[in-house]
């Protein structure tokens, strides 16, 4: 991949959690956009990618084993994290080892890999002393993460991201109906599309960080995902 100049030029790149919808999304961005010279996705199994990403680089790791695995983390100076599963999906245990456990010692091995910035997604609500076990363990992750010294480190709480999912899940496809029927009265408050999550991730890498830690809220995130320029406009 050519690098198009920037704050992402020269540099490598990895993301976690690029089978999911935001993940998707952002590969998308990061292929049209050509600011990393190597990008590479870990993951638990190779995806099946299309020809214009013949340049990017699959590491198949086992999450849970990931000491193992500390070379995949070697040499990207920006890791983007869009990893997790749902308790539905996973079970209550299942969904804190993904979303809490397996990020966060992933960090920790991109860190130790010379990781210079990590950008999470996390989610609305987000509070390590929450009653919920969602935004518990969201909150619980976001301070792990923030605990590993990356030299910035950007955390993502979008509301509900409204996408069209692979996997059938029937609830949520009628909330996002009615959401997205919301989005167009009050644009940022209940709701974000996940191209919008993905733009703003890379813009963060590309702007100058507020501090050590920036923590962009749903609102925050439609304003920097809407200043980034969609690719063909």
């Amino acid at each position: 991949m050519a690098a198009a100049g920037g704050g992402g030029g020269g540099r490598a790149c990895f993301v976690l959690g690029a089978s999911g919808e935001t993940g998707r999304a952002l590969l998308r961005e990061l292929l049209s956009r050509r600011l990393f010279t190597r990008v590479t996705l870990i993951g638990r199994r190779r995806l099946s990618l299309g020809e214009e990403a013949a340049g990017v680089e699959q590491a198949v790791v086992d999450f849970e084993r990931l000491g193992e695995h500390a070379a995949a983390f070697q040499g990207h100076d920006v890791g983007f994290c869009c990893l997790g599963t749902t308790r539905a999906k996973a079970g209550a245990d299942g969904f804190v080892r993904v979303d809490r456990d397996y990020v966060a010692q992933a960090a920790e091995l991109a860190r130790a890999g010379g990781c210079k910035h990590f950008v999470l997604q996390s989610s609305q609500g987000a509070n390590a002393q929450s009653r919920f076990l969602y935004l518990r363990v969201k909150g619980e992750v976001e301070n792990l993460v923030q605990a590993v010294g990356f030299d910035r480190c950007t955390i993502l709480r979008p509301a509900v991201l409204l996408c069209k999912r692979q996997e059938s899940r029937p609830v949520e496809w009628i909330t996002q109906q009615f959401l997205g029927v919301v989005a167009q009265v009050c644009p940022t408050a209940y709701s974000v599309p996940v191209e919008t999550v993905a733009r703003a991730m890379v813009a963060s890498v590309l702007q100058p960080g507020t501090g050590k830690v920036d923590v962009l809220e749903n609102r925050a995130i439609h304003e920097l995902g809407k200043a980034m320029p969609q690719q063909g406009t």
